[in-house]
């Protein structure tokens, strides 16, 4: 018996040429992966991680030496002088406030490179929702951002008009979010640090790397980026961290932001981390496998996608550089339908039906598919979208490569050949 063998005959010869089509792509993946892997290894071999850094520390969590070597590892890994792991982050766009508001203060000024933020951020910053409620207008941090060009890529023209003295942090959005555009390769990250550090060298550069982790060979913090956030319930905690998020760069910036995380006075020295910490670090060091998988299926996802006759970014055969597939549908139906296969094809809440719906931090109607073991986990093969033009389904995430071919060549014979 063979996988393909119970799909019909159409689907199954389009699964037989997209695995002989994508076969080069995946051994390039293959080997990023083994990469990858080895450097984490060499981090956990240079801290001496052993059996006593797994027991997590109670009540104010002081020396909890295996927190503070997790840190190293982090920081070891992402070539930086300092880094804040901690399960007390809820989410990426916590651990992105929390950063902004340890750097930030009344009168300085934020500006986005790569255009506006997605939305969870833009409540952050104030410029959608309660903005009395606590954002960063409501204690009178300025906000402003570069429109990008037509093509998706970063204006630097205009950026050279927005970077004045009062800008502060630089921020660049590695992923696209909810925007058409493509996510940013480090090569291109290298460009904009370049162009910001001619015009403001003493800028704080940031980037929010939410689903980047291990997805090239290189790490932005290793051309020129000051702060670099991410959550563990994506790329970084390998499908196994139950929460959490890092953060990594320079150790003054690092303790500013820990400051806002706790208070002031006990900064990286407190927070308990209970039972987290063996995750914590079996995640990080499964992170360059599980991601890989992730990318496997994307190439996977785009190549039969493809000749289904849509609209996909990226394509199979481009550089990529985190886990996210987008899909065109057009129109809502299909959009909504190919949504529904995808929870019906998870291992948890397979037999659940999603329905668009009002979500927290988003301004649309958003259909979430996410039958996953991590409540929200976006390494884990999962899918969402708002629910307005062009009707764009956001792929990400598959803890092996078997299960997202599976779940995806179900999902395309049921949209579009039944």
């Amino acid at each position: 018996m063979n996988w393909k063998d119970d799909f019909k005959p159409e689907v199954k010869k389009i699964i037989e040429e997209v695995e002989k089509q994508i076969q080069p792509r995946l051994s390039e993946i293959d080997d990023q992966v083994t990469f990858n892997q080895r450097k984490v290894l060499e981090a956990f071999q240079k801290e001496r991680i052993s059996e006593e850094n797994l027991n997590g520390a109670t009540g104010y969590g002081y020396n909890d030496m295996g927190r503070d070597a997790l840190d190293r590892v982090y920081a070891d890994v992402f070539k930086t002088e300092d880094a804040l792991v901690r399960p007390q982050f809820v989410s990426g766009t916590h651990t992105i406030s929390s950063a902004y508001f340890g750097m930030l203060r009344p009168g300085d000024k934020l500006l986005y490179l790569t255009g506006m933020p997605y939305d969870t951020i833009q409540e952050v910053i104030g410029v959608t929702g309660k903005a009395e409620m606590g954002s960063l207008k409501d204690f009178k941090i300025d906000f402003d951002y570069v429109p990008l060009l037509e093509n998706g890529k970063v204006d630097f023209k205009a950026a050279k008009t927005k970077l004045t003295d009062q800008v502060k942090v630089v921020a660049i959005q590695r992923s696209r979010g909810y925007s058409s555009r493509s996510s940013f390769t480090v090569d291109e990250i290298k460009v904009m640090v370049d162009h910001v550090r001619e015009i403001l060298p003493n800028a704080i550069i940031f980037v929010d790397n939410c689903y980047g982790e291990f997805s090239e060979i290189v790490e932005p913090t290793e051309v020129g980026v000051d702060v670099m956030v991410g959550s563990l319930i994506k790329n970084a905690g390998g499908g196994i961290a139950h929460t959490g998020g890092y953060v990594v760069g320079k150790q003054k910036l690092i303790e500013m932001i820990a400051n806002r995380l706790t208070n002031v006075g006990a900064g990286k020295e407190e927070g308990a981390t209970l039972e987290n910490l063996r995750r914590m670090y079996q995640g990080f060091f499964m992170a360059p496998e599980v991601t890989g998988a992730a990318i496997k299926g994307a190439i996977f996802e785009s190549a039969i996608l493809e000749k289904c006759n849509l609209q996909v970014d990226p394509k199979w055969n481009d550089p990529r550089t985190d886990l996210i597939q987008t899909i065109n549908f057009g129109e809502p139906d299909s959009m909504i339908r190919f949504a529904k296969q995808v929870q019906k094809n998870s291992p948890i809440d397979s037999y659940v039906d999603p329905e668009p719906s009002q979500m927290a931090g988003y301004e649309d109607k958003v259909i979430m598919a996410a039958g996953t073991f991590v409540q929200g986990a976006s390494i884990e093969f999962s899918a969402d979208g708002p629910i307005r033009p062009p009707y764009t389904l956001y792929l990400q995430g598959g803890l092996t490569y078997s299960h997202v071919k599976i779940a995806i060549t179900k999902a395309v014979e049921e949209t579009f050949f039944n």
